[in-house]
C-alpha cells in the first residue's frame, strides 16, 4: 500500500514530504528504538508509528533505511527532527489516532505488523 492510502485510512497530516508514492509492506509500532532496531533490520518497506517526536527517531529510522514516520495523538515534531528527516529524505506524519488505533485501521486494511511478517 502506498503512502497516500496510508495517509487517507489515517487521516493524517504530512509534515515532511512531497511524494507519498512510497510502497508500504509493513509497520512497526513501537516508543523504545531498541524494539525497532530488533524488529525492522533494513526494510525499506516500513512505516514506524511511534509517539516519540525527538530527533533520535529520525536517526534511528535512518539507520534502518525506514523511509516514513507517522507520529500518533497529533504529536508534531520539533524543527530539530523535522530538519533532519529532509536531511536525509524520511516522510513524517502526524495523525491524532493513539498508537493502538492507527496500527488496528493499518492491519484490518491488511499491513502487516514486523512479527507478522517474519512468519
Amino acid at each position: 500500500m502506498n503512502l497516500q492510502k496510508i495517509k487517507e485510512i489515517l487521516r493524517a497530516d504530512v509534515i515532511v514530504g512531497s511524494s507519498l508514492k512510497k510502497e508500504i509492506e509493513m509497520v512497526c509500532a513501537c516508543d523504545l528504538m531498541s524494539e525497532l532496531l530488533s524488529c525492522v533490520l533494513r526494510r525499506s518497506e516500513t512505516l514506524l508509528l511511534t509517539n516519540l517526536t525527538h530527533p533520535q527517531t529520525v536517526h534511528t529510522a535512518e539507520i534502518v533505511e525506514i523511509p516514513a514516520i507517522c507520529f500518533v495523538r497529533g504529536r508534531k515534531p520539533g524543527s530539530q527532527t523535522i530538519e533532519l528527516a529532509k536531511e536525509n529524505n524520511i516522510i513524517l506524519l502526524s495523525t491524532y489516532f493513539s498508537l493502538y488505533e492507527a496500527s488496528g485501521q493499518l492491519y484490518k486494511d491488511g499491513i502487516l505488523g514486523c512479527s507478522e511478517y517474519r512468519r
